[in-house]
């Protein structure tokens, strides 16, 4: 693809030197063994029952999760710079989390807007004044990276919530290492497996106050949720209890799983429920999901969410552009990594900037996920571009614009056979008494040739990332 920053190629169509003994391996290697070890991951995440969703489409909705067998790879220098950048950046995000719940100073400074803050549908006024262990809210982040332009990296998105994905991660390395062993044997590939053990540790290491051997348990929606073989998955691998809302009760301010032996103390929940479903008593009513009274045990101290109640609002996207800010604003610091430009819609000017521009423009709903809810503007018919444009004009603050990034590709196996494909890139951050970040994450690979849309959701692929730990920087 013309303009697009090849991950493999560099000039002359020559592998990049973090590649080179991929590139050396795969022309070396028959086209029939390849094809028969890509059979023989279908096989395998067939077997282990992988899947996830995809909406819309005839043939139905559940699927095997799409896996490339050729790597993203990421030298180490590059990957020192970008750690330096997701740990600057969490820190930030934490503080201004910690400050809209306490003092509000960025916004009596006026650098984030009162309404974006105390207006977000995700601001939870019930966490005004709660102190948390450690000043910290998100305990785990995915933060979207694209590579774009002539190699340069950028932030795309935080997701703070309940941040998936990261089971495919491990899945994909462990498909990489059974097919080929002999790959890792010729390089220093940093290891991803440990993540279920640095996770453990890092949610034990928030625990209230006074508690020296913290019970961790993960509260899943259930077992008809897109994510629930990732749910259930990292609780086996965390040796931790997989718990419905309909396992846990409060007594005495305290709350409590039930197992065969009786009532047992939790002090600890990874939660993969949104705010609204955690306690009916608190948030909405109608929940069946939740567990009433928690959210007292949790304003009293007696237990731990991870994350936070209320982190959505540092991961609105009408709050995303003003992270570059919150890095100066309360770490004095420039950022490491830059966020994508973008146009805030709710500010007269940038919307007409905008309207002129649908065309060449992606807009996006602040409150969307999953690749739904945006217009790709050189990839819409012009019906859509007016349906967003009467949309836009309807609420402008219901958007924003970023242009539309080349994103990088990677050579990626499809029915053709060999060819580029646009991906992006989730490292998964850890933030407990220490921050941590296993060296990896998800890169997730848009199969549809042309389509910037990555999402699992929308038809998007993974592949394994490789961190080089030494030689090639």
């Amino acid at each position: 693809m013309a303009g697009v920053y090849d991950e493999m190629l560099g000039a002359g169509r020559s592998p990049r030197a973090h590649y080179r003994e991929f590139a050396h391996w795969l022309a070396r290697t028959p086209a029939s063994r390849i094809e028969a070890k890509r059979r023989e991951a279908e096989l395998a995440f067939h077997r282990v029952g992988i899947t996830f969703t995809v909406y819309g489409e005839k043939e139905g909705t559940e699927r095997l999760i799409p896996f490339d067998i050729v790597p993203r790879i990421i030298p180490a220098a590059e990957w020192s710079m970008l750690e330096a950048g997701l740990r600057q950046r969490v820190r930030a995000l934490n503080a201004f989390l910690d400050d809209i719940y306490h003092a509000q100073r960025i916004v009596e400074a006026g650098i984030v807007p009162r309404e974006l803050v105390l207006y977000n549908e995700q601001y939870r006024p019930q966490m005004r004044g709660l102190s948390l262990p450690g000043g910290i809210y998100c305990h785990i982040a995915g933060i979207d990276v694209v590579r774009a332009g002539a190699g340069e990296y950028y932030v795309l998105e935080d997701n703070l919530r309940v941040p998936s994905g990261v089971s495919y991660m491990l899945e994909n390395r462990k498909m990489m290492m059974r097919l080929f062993p002999e790959l890792f044997a010729q390089q220093s590939i940093a290891p991803v497996e440990h993540y279920p053990d640095v996770l453990l540790e890092n949610l034990r290491s928030v625990a209230p106050t006074g508690i020296d051997n913290p019970t961790v348990a993960l509260l899943t929606p259930g077992a008809y949720n897109s994510a629930y073989y990732e749910h259930a998955f990292l609780a086996q691998q965390m040796g931790i209890e997989l718990v419905e809302g309909q396992d846990l009760t409060v007594r005495d301010g305290n709350v409590y799983m039930r197992t065969t032996r009786g009532l047992s103390r939790v002090h600890v929940i990874y939660r993969r429920i949104d705010d609204d479903f955690l306690d009916p008593a608190a948030f909405r009513a109608d929940s069946m999901l939740g567990v009433p009274g928690m959210f007292e045990a949790y304003r009293a101290g007696r237990i731990t969410l991870a994350n936070a109640v209320g982190t959505g609002v540092a991961d609105d996207k009408a709050v995303y552009p003003y992270v570059p800010e919150m890095i100066r604003f309360y770490l004095d610091e420039q950022p490491i990594l830059a966020n994508v430009p973008t146009w805030r819609l709710r500010e007269p000017d940038a919307c007409a900037y905008v309207l002129d521009r649908l065309d060449e423009l992606v807009v996006k709903e602040v409150h969307g996920a999953g690749g739904y809810g945006m217009l790709i503007g050189p990839a819409a018919t012009q019906a859509e571009i007016e349906d967003f444009r009467d949309r836009i004009r309807a609420d402008p603050a219901r958007y924003i614009a970023q242009p539309t990034l080349a994103l990088s590709t990677c050579p990626t196996f499809v029915e053709a056979g060999l060819a580029p494909r646009h991906i992006d890139f989730r490292p998964y951050v850890l933030c407990g008494r220490d921050i941590r970040i296993v060296p990896g994450g998800l890169t997730r690979v848009a199969l549809r040739e042309g389509s910037l849309v990555v999402n699992s959701s929308q038809g998007g692929g993974t592949k394994d990332t490789w961190i080089l730990e030494d030689g090639v920087r």
